[in-house]
Order: C-alpha cells, then structure tokens, then sequence
C-alpha cells in the first residue's frame, strides 16, 4: 500500500510533510500530509490517488489546509508532552473515559493512543493479564501535583493505575533501580517470618504494621522487634530464606533490566542474609541491609553496624548514582513502606509499590495493579 501512494506522489513532485500509520486489527489507517505544487497537481495527485486507491481497496478522505493552520501545527511541535500510563488487569472504556476527562480537565489534549501491554485472550478470560495504555498528550498542565492527585483519586475509584512523566529525554535514559526487599521483592517481611519461628509472629507483625505505615519511629520499633529474636537458633534463617515468596514479575523485570544494561541494587531495612540470598538468585548487582548478629550459633538481638533507614536508603541510592556517573534524575526507587519515602522523593521516579496509603499519598508514582514488571511499562517498554 505505502509504496504504490508514495509512488504516486513522487510522480508528481510533491513534498511529504508527516505520516503516521497504525494497525488496528488488520485495519491500516493512515495519514499523509503533503505540500502539492499549485491547483492544477493537485487536481491530477486527487485523481491518481482515488485510483491507486479503488485498486487498493482503500477509502480516502482529502482535507485542505491553510498556510497558517500548517504553521500552527509546526509551532505545536514545541509545547510540551506529557506521557500518561494506565495499567490494569483489564482496562475498561469506562476508565478510558475517566482518565481522558481528568487530563483534558488539566489541560491536556490526547495526541497518541497505543496499547503497549499484550493483547489479552478472549478464550481464556480466566487467565492472569495485565493491559497497558501508553497516552501521549499535549499541553502543561496547570498544576502537575494537582493532577497527580486527581489520578491518584482515580485509581481509588477503578482497578486502574495511572503514571503521568514529562516526556523528555530521562524517561529513556534511567540505569539504576534500587528496590526495597521486604513486600517488594518478596512478598513477606523476613523479620516476622523469623518472629514466627521464635513464637513472638503476632507481637511482632503487628508493629511491622504501624512501622510500615509511618506510626512508629523506625528505629525504635526495629530495635525492639530485633530483641524479641534473642535466642532464635541460626538453622532456622536457611530454611526461611529458601521459602521467601518471590513477588509476582519480580524475575521478569530483573532480567529484563539486566539485558537492557540495568544496574540493580536491594536497599534493605531487614537482613543482609536474605537480601544476599535474593542477590544470588535474580542476579542484583549490590546490596545494603542490616547485618544481624549471630553468635555460638544465635541470633542475639541485635545488629552489627548502623541501622538501614528511610535516611539511610536515600543517602545509599545517592552514593550508588554517584558509583555510577549518573544524575537522579536516571534512578528509580521501588517500595512500599514509610522508610522507603525518602529514596522515592530522592529518584527521578520513585514508584510505591502496592504500597502503604501514607506511601502512595506522597508519592508521584504507584503500581498496585499489577506485578513488578509492570515497571517496564513506566519506562516505555512494550511487550
């Protein structure tokens, strides 16, 4: 199709401006924009385009623009475009609609839609899925926190959620990803795994809880929630680690990072056997947590070294960007506890995942949808 129009069009000289193309369901729709030479070609390009057309089985409209409206739309291609990402298991024409009227609300006119997830299979509904909508949109927005806010209203409303970027050149170019592990990574917190197995689990998960969700200083719950292992033999943290549930997508998105030329790194607030452990097993180039202290084969309550906090997260993330040569704006931060705040404010996209609602509130961006890998998406990659 395209080589018998532009072969039409070169026969008579004319200039193509723009193109775009798309496939829809084996349905191509296209569109040329083109400078013609004067009336008279363009009464001949008309003729000779309806014929290559009718032989093509295409249909074809024709709509004349003026100078200024052509100047109008070159001048467009300054403003700025903002990127809006809607992921869910299964995305409905309702959401569609609702997310389009926020941003049109903002200020923002749709320029782009593509789907960017896998195409979902009718035979099997049954099936776990995962959609993906990439929104490329014109415009600024009034107030970019203000809209956040509103998508992220949004998101409480449907089983939807929705990232809105700049679209500018660090959307592309990020490196480093610093994961937080516990409820990250996997899908347990290692301290009241071990708990459990020193017969505190209840006590302790309950103020695993309140710490997560910003109710209690971390330091001094984590200290406390530490002494209660005292006495818990060393055997027991083997068969723990074999058994940590590895979050949905957390293996897919590692190794694609690490194809794509990623570096990796857990920020831990729980244990560096663990973490080490997760390390070896999805190939995570670096790894900061708590060293627990163990002897004559005990845990003895108490960790060696300074504690990993929320301050102490950011401040690893900022050393490992400097390790790497790379700005912040090129780090991305993944967590879902309080502690995990300070490096998501820090990273040029810090993404609360399947968060805490303190963590989500303040945070620019949220997956609670879908597994890890639906971080791929935020970074532009297509199924």
């Amino acid at each position: 199709m395209v080589p018998v129009l532009m072969g039409v069009l070169a026969d008579h000289s004319v200039n193509v401006l723009d193109m775009d193309l798309s496939v829809t369901h084996r349905q191509v729709n296209t569109g040329i924009l083109v400078e013609i030479p004067g009336a008279a070609v363009a009464g001949a390009v008309h003729k000779d385009i309806l014929f290559a057309a009718h032989g093509l089985g295409l249909r074809v409209r024709f709509e004349g623009i003026t100078l200024a409206q052509y100047q109008q739309w070159v001048e467009d291609a300054n403003t700025s475009r903002y990127i809006v990402t809607v992921l869910a298991r299964k995305i409905e024409a309702q959401h569609l609609g609702a997310v389009s009227e926020v941003a049109s609300q903002h200020g923002l006119s749709i320029e782009h839609v593509e789907r960017i997830g896998g195409r979902v299979s009718l035979a099997a509904r049954d099936a776990p899925s995962q959609e993906c909508l990439e929104i490329t949109t014109g415009g600024q927005p009034k107030d970019l926190a203000h809209l956040r806010s509103d998508f992220l209203e949004l998101s409480s409303q449907h089983p939807i959620d929705i990232a809105v970027q700049a679209d500018d050149a660090f959307r592309r170019t990020r490196r480093l990803v610093c994961f937080d592990m516990d409820s990250t990574l996997i899908e347990v917190e290692v301290i009241d795994e071990l708990a459990k197995a020193a017969g505190v689990g209840e006590q302790v998960a309950e103020v695993t809880e309140r710490a997560m969700r910003g109710e209690l200083d971390f330091n001094e719950s984590f200290a406390s929630r530490l002494a209660t292992l005292k006495g818990l033999d060393e055997s027991v943290l083997s068969a723990i680690a074999e058994a940590l549930p590895i979050t949905e997508g957390a293996e897919r998105l590692i190794s694609t990072l690490r194809r794509m030329g990623y570096k990796t790194a857990i920020l831990s607030g729980g244990f560096t056997y663990f973490a080490e452990h997760l390390q070896k097993k999805l190939g995570i180039d670096y790894v900061h947590a708590n060293e627990l202290a163990i002897t004559d084969g005990k845990v003895i309550g108490e960790v060696r070294g300074d504690i990993v906090n929320g301050e102490r997260k950011a401040a690893l993330l900022q050393q490992l960007a400097e390790r790497e040569g790379l700005s912040l704006d090129q780090v991305i931060a993944v967590g879902d506890g309080a502690n995990d705040i300070p490096m998501l404010s820090l990273a040029g996209l810090g993404v609360a995942f399947r968060a805490k609602p303190v963590v989500r509130a303040q945070a620019e961006y949220a997956i609670t949808t879908l597994g890890l890998d639906g971080l791929l998406y935020l970074i532009g990659y297509r199924d």
